[in-house]
C-alpha cells in the first residue's frame, strides 16, 4: 500500500494531486510557466506559502523536477517530468467536463498536448 491511505487508485492519486491548488498549477506548467513569479501570476491567486508547499509536493512525487537557474536573473525554473506529463489527459477530461456542465465557464488558455 505504500505511503497512501487504501489501495485505491483514486484516493492515491488524491493524496497527490488532490487537493484546491495542485492541478492549477499543472495546468500552468502545460501553458508555458516554469518560474516561481510566473505561478504567482495566476488568476486564481495562489498565495506564496502554498504555492511553495505544492511545487515541493510535486517534486517528491516526480511530476516535476527543479531546473537550473537562470544566467541572467538568478531565478530557478521548474518543468514538468514525463510522468507530470502524464496528467495532460486528467485536465483535458476535466476542463471538458466544466466547459459542458459549468455555466460561465470559459476555454481561456489553449493548453498544447505534451
Amino acid at each position: 500500500m505504500g505511503n497512501h491511505r487504501s489501495c485505491c487508485p483514486i484516493s492515491s492519486s488524491l493524496d497527490i494531486f488532490g487537493d484546491k491548488w495542485t492541478l492549477v498549477i499543472i495546468r500552468d506548467f502545460f501553458a508555458g510557466k516554469s518560474l516561481y513569479s510566473e505561478f504567482l501570476d495566476s488568476p486564481e491567486k495562489i498565495s506564496t506559502n502554498i504555492l511553495a508547499s505544492r511545487l515541493k509536493t510535486l517534486e517528491k512525487h516526480g511530476l516535476i523536477i527543479e531546473g537550473k537557474k537562470s544566467i541572467k536573473t538568478g531565478k530557478k525554473s521548474y518543468k514538468l517530468t514525463k510522468r507530470g506529463k502524464s496528467l495532460y489527459e486528467v485536465l483535458d477530461v476535466m476542463a471538458n467536463w466544466g466547459l459542458k456542465n459549468i455555466k460561465g465557464t470559459e476555454k481561456r488558455i489553449s493548453v498544447p498536448a505534451p
